[in-house]
């Protein structure tokens, strides 16, 4: 829309509502208190129109529409473009659209209504979304196989100490859980010699590739190395494994998509974990 008719939608709310709905001054626009209560409104009407829309096609047997996913590095990369590509081989009409970020940020958006569902690496408790476990991931140190720990059969959290180590960044899932890995096994993540933070597991495992330190990556992550032996993989001892999760909000309408999604994906990652 132009300016000239922005201006004049909302001259003609505010005229209906007899009120002003946006404060204006200093080069900025903002909502007043009415402004807020008609935005809450409208929301709400726009998503009853939508839920009307869904329900309807849904009583004439279409399974059809919008799938707005979200899913944290490791997940979106390694475990769900199978699941996604299936699911669209079943359920043609529906358009699924995939955003990537790490843990905090997908389930903040799940929170936020901007993604239907989340699937992350890690058990999460907000009070407005549920979370369904549907599975784990053994995490697993990797190195070069000249690297000083390749020979060993397991590696234990204190013996990482004496090698530099390369992380995932905060917020991810998998840093979550290797942090409080390290901490219930009497090592504190900050006397670690992490030499540096990235937020792509495929950037992460390159720098390991250099000879340059180890890291932590999920065994989902680590098949393409395994084959051709650029990297290895040790277990730790005791075993890391991490749950994963499905996240979607407790109070709000599901349609038949998004239900038979979680469905669908929960039996597909329980598969992968077995």
């Amino acid at each position: 829309m132009t300016q000239p008719a922005v201006t004049f939608q909302i001259k003609q709310l505010e005229e209906r509502f007899n009120t002003r709905l946006f404060e204006r001054g200093g080069g900025r626009i903002s909502l007043t208190a009415a402004g807020e209560l008609v935005l809450d409104y409208a929301e709400r009407i726009l998503g009853l129109s939508n839920e009307l829309d869904i329900r309807v096609a849904e009583m004439t047997g279409q399974m059809s529409g919008s799938l707005l996913v979200g899913a944290s590095t490791t997940i979106a990369e390694f475990m769900l473009p199978p699941i996604l590509g299936e699911f669209n081989v079943r359920y043609p009409q529906v358009r699924a659209r995939l955003t990537v970020a790490n843990s905090e940020a997908i389930t903040s958006a799940v929170a936020a209504h901007t993604l239907d569902i989340g699937l992350v690496e890690s058990q999460e408790s907000h009070p407005s979304l549920q979370c369904e476990v549907c599975g784990d991931d053994e995490l697993q140190v990797v190195c070069t196989p000249n690297h000083p720990l390749a020979k060993r059969g397991e590696i234990d959290a204190r013996s990482l100490l004496a090698h530099d180590f390369i992380a995932r960044e905060p917020g991810s899932g998998t840093r979550e859980v290797t942090d409080d890995y390290f901490r219930a096994c009497g090592v504190e993540p900050g006397k670690l010699k992490t030499l540096m933070e990235l937020s792509s597991p495929e950037a992460l495992k390159g720098v390991v590739a250099t000879g340059l330190g180890c890291s932590i990556v999920s065994r989902a992550s680590f098949e393409k190395e395994r084959q051709l032996g650029s990297l290895i993989a040790i277990p730790l001892r005791p075993r890391l494994k991490r749950t994963l999760s499905l996240v979607y909000p407790k109070e709000r309408f599901r349609s038949k998509v998004v239900l038979t999604f979680v469905e669908f994906a929960k039996a597909k990652l329980h598969e992968l974990s077995v």
